[in-house]
């Protein structure tokens, strides 16, 4: 068995990687005159294009980490798809893995060793060649123990090490075969070591600096405002920019946000985050909106080192008292699913869990009276993000219901693991996750909250005990397993765990909804995850 991570990452890093601390200041991308003239800028499509700079308006704020090795920002992690490249990409809906920086596709995934040939000519948007040098530089710091990157936490079980063949040629070592390596490679962006091997350098990529291979070059980085992009005319791998630039807007407050794609005066052609009061607007104004269910969820987390706590009756008593339809229906407009697993009915590995939390208030009062609670004060610390908070009323109502006296207290996220930093005394804490950011496979989404000595599991205080161990070792082995069959069994234990134990379980799942303007765009998709993603976009031809 592989090991845990040898050091729990530290938290205030943390936060600042995933965008709980904003980066200060401004940062403006020097990289020199890459961009060519617009005549050699592809458009997708023959003939002149009515739209020569994309305007996105993004969600999620644009002040956290760039590092890709790092970040689990909205913002960050879809602009990084489009300045940077890995060994493989994948499909950001079906995330079929495709050759980016490689040739080719492993022959044999099944192999306990990958070769990859680099595509000749590659560069960086500095004009420096890229070379396998900059893939160890990569994946020297995704493997290593000490930096313990929030990567890490998806290689570490299975990724042994990656060694140069010649000048072009580079082979991934694993621990034993391990096919889902493949779309995973996409999370390991290959970097440049002349830029980022420098001192300081990735103190600067989580304020904004990025310098990557792919279709668009960062161009310009205003923290809180907006990220403007150029297609990088050096670029000769697959996924060529259909847009000679992008300006992506950060704007974090709905009415905002909705503003800037709606009416006939309207900035942007594209936005994402949509809330669901607004379609119908929005789709009278004559605007594509569409929806991708996966696993975005609100989760409640549990601090087990606070008592009652501890007792799992506890906290399944509070799942149990969640009112689920009315919270779809009042808080997300109908937009939500039922939870009866960790995973979304979605998901490959899907199976309802062996305990689904129903609405059944007499059971959770039940399991109260067993765990000898009689009326508790709870306070729920909680995200401010606008689709999370319309869903607090409704929480409220359940637990009040059952004589858990409870106070809301939503907030920006800083603040929250600010608190929860300072004060290891917090009850229950509602946030909002979506791993598949990163992929798609159980063993990805289970690791992203599920690991020992990672961040989530600090702030439960649960990965020490018992069960913790007994579900550690169980998700170890279902990596490991080569059967699929069997594979699936051992994850599908794992999700029973997860579920019996209520430490950090999803509350519902929803749907995420992106507009965009028909007349002005082609080829957009909406994701299941944040974000958007237009490499195989297009302006409609005039």
């Amino acid at each position: 068995m592989v090991p845990p991570l040898d050091r729990p990452v530290d938290r205030r890093s943390f936060l600042r990687f995933t965008g709980a601390l904003g980066a200060a200041g401004a940062l403006t991308a020097g990289l020199g005159a890459c961009t060519g003239p617009p005549s050699t800028i592809g458009t997708g499509g023959g003939g002149g294009s009515a739209l020569d700079t994309l305007t996105a308006v993004i969600g999620y704020g644009n002040d956290q980490s760039w590092d890709p090795t790092q970040t689990a920002s909205a913002f960050s992690m879809a602009a990084n798809h489009h300045i940077y490249e890995g060994l493989l990409d994948t499909d950001p809906l079906t995330r079929v893995p495709y050759p980016a920086l490689a040739t080719a596709l492993p022959a044999d995934p099944t192999a306990t060793t990958w070769r990859f040939t680099l595509r000749s000519g590659a560069s960086w948007h500095d004009g420096e060649p890229v070379t396998v040098d900059d893939v160890l530089f990569t994946f020297e710091r995704v493997l290593d123990p000490e930096v313990n990157t929030l990567a890490r936490s998806f290689f570490a079980s299975w990724l042994a090490g990656v060694r140069a063949v010649d000048e072009r040629v580079v082979e991934l070592d694993f621990r034993f075969p391990f096919p889902d390596a493949a779309p995973r490679l996409t999370i390991a962006k290959i970097m440049p070591r002349h830029v980022f091997g420098e001192e300081g350098a990735w103190d600067r990529a989580t304020g904004g600096l990025a310098v990557g291979s792919g279709p668009y070059r960062q161009s310009a980085h205003h923290p809180r405002s907006n990220t403007t992009f150029e297609a990088f005319e050096g670029y000769n791998g697959p996924r060529h920019p259909a847009f000679r630039a992008m300006n992506w807007r950060s704007v974090v407050d709905a009415a905002p946000r909705v503003a800037a794609i709606s009416g006939d005066n309207a900035e942007a052609q594209l936005a994402e985050n949509i809330p669901y009061a607004n379609v119908e607007q929005l789709r009278g104004d004559g605007l594509q909106v569409e929806g991708g269910a996966g696993m975005n969820h609100l989760f409640l987390m549990f601090n087990t080192e606070n008592p009652p706590f501890d007792d799992v009756r506890v906290r399944q008593a509070l799942l149990h008292a969640l009112d689920i339809e009315q919270l779809i229906e009042v808080g997300l407009k109908g937009y939500g699913r039922q939870v009866s697993s960790f995973l979304d009915e979605g998901n490959p590995a899907h199976r309802a869990a062996s305990t689904v939390y129903t609405y059944d208030p007499e059971l959770a009062r039940r399991l109260l009276d067993e765990a000898g609670v009689d009326e508790i004060d709870v306070n729920l610390m909680s995200v401010n993000v606008s689709w999370a908070v319309d869903c607090l009323p409704t929480i409220k109502e359940s637990w009040d219901a059952i004589g858990v006296h409870t106070t809301l207290e939503p907030q920006e996220t800083s603040a929250l693991f600010t608190k929860m930093d300072q004060d290891r005394a917090y009850q229950v804490v509602a946030g909002v996750s979506n791993p598949n950011q990163f992929g798609l496979d159980a063993d990805l989404i289970l690791r992203y909250n599920y690991t020992p000595g990672g961040l989530w599991m600090a702030y439960t205080g649960w990965d020490g005990g018992e069960a913790a161990g007994e579900l550690f070792a169980l998700m170890d082995q279902a990596t490991e397993e080569p059967d699929a069959t069997r594979k699936l069994e051992l994850t599908h234990r794992c999700l029973d765990l997860v579920a019996e134990a209520a430490v950090l379980y999803p509350v519902v799942h929803n749907e995420l909804l992106t507009a965009w303007n028909p007349r002005a765009v082609t080829g957009i998709r909406a994701q299941a995850y944040p974000g958007v993603n237009v490499l195989q976009s297009g302006a409609v031809v005039s």
